[in-house]
């Protein structure tokens, strides 16, 4: 069979997954020597770290430089120092990069070691709680039961390289009014997302319901209806990757109510690939949108909130 044909098996078999309230993630070691984890879905690549890396003046301290990756320069964050640890000493100790697509947008990740993939029903991935490390999303467990600490890839990016968090002001000035009053239920586990989000709704008026998981979200709504009244929601907007549900099974389920077959929902991911917008329409909801563009989602609020 050709690698083509074997590329396309593997595109499908994962596809299938978001059906299936799961997901694969590669798994990866940092210089503490702790299991960590990412979603295999946005990797792209992954290749010994050289000892040299081109420098950047003025940079983060967690930027080591830039490689060059397929014919253009990507920058290299050390993961380790990202997150309270140690650095890696790539220069002398061998490393690897993981190559990454967040928000159309590639870096590259320092890890001292690279593990396994491994596939886990999103139910089996559980919030952190009072867990004191900010960068940590989500805990799963290896098949040994070491325990596996899925990390916030886009905190750890905004931290680092930053993002738009304004709508410009001549967008601004045309939404003025338009969303005034329209309630919009924000559902993401990412801090940082989850304050862009809010910050863009109070610059349009929006009143909003947050909440961290799609479980907790669904039965806030369960509980609406069983209490004889409708949920008063203009919009959803929900993330994709969440633990305990994912938004596509989030998404499916809402469908499933009677009440809110034609509520607007919308899906964001920072997997911003044309893949996941399929995914979401199969799921039945009426739009996907890359994550950290402030102007993108006051449009698609002021459009579908709207229209309702």
């Amino acid at each position: 069979m050709s690698n083509d044909s074997n590329s396309l098996d593997e595109a499908i078999r994962r596809s299938k997954l978001s059906s299936t309230n799961q997901m694969e993630m590669l798994t990866f070691r940092l210089t503490d020597d702790q299991l960590y984890g990412i979603n295999v879905f946005k990797i792209i690549e992954i290749l010994e770290c050289p000892s040299r890396i081109n420098k950047i003046p003025q940079a983060h301290p967690t930027i080591k430089g830039i490689v060059s990756f397929r014919g253009q320069g990507i920058t290299v964050i050390d993961l380790s120092e990202a997150v309270g640890l140690p650095p890696m000493n790539y220069q002398t100790e061998l490393g690897y990069l993981v190559v990454c697509e967040y928000n159309n947008q590639l870096n590259a990740f320092l890890v001292k070691q690279t593990d396994t993939l491994l596939t886990r029903g999103w139910d089996d991935i559980k919030k952190p709680g009072d867990f004191p490390a900010p960068s940590v999303v989500a805990i799963a467990y290896a098949g040994d039961d070491e325990m596996i600490l899925i990390l916030d890839i886009e905190s750890i990016l905004v931290a680092v390289v930053g993002m738009d968090s304004e709508i410009t002001p001549e967008f601004l000035k045309d939404a003025a009014g338009k969303c005034q009053g329209k309630k919009v239920l924000l559902v993401d586990d990412s801090k940082s997302a989850m304050q862009l989000m809010k910050s863009t709704m109070d610059s349009l008026g929006i009143v909003y319901t947050d909440f961290d998981s799609a479980v907790r979200a669904l039965a806030h709504i369960e509980k609406t209806i069983a209490g004889g009244q409708s949920p008063e929601f203009d919009l959803i907007i929900s993330d994709i990757e969440m633990p305990g549900m994912d938004g596509f099974t989030f998404t499916r389920n809402i469908r499933s109510i009677p009440e809110l077959t034609s509520l607007p929902i919308a899906l964001h991911s920072s997997m911003s690939n044309p893949t996941n917008r399929i995914k979401s329409q199969e799921a039945g909801a009426n739009e996907f949108i890359p994550k950290f563009n402030p102007d993108a989602l006051s449009e698609l609020v002021m459009r579908l909130a709207t229209e309702k």
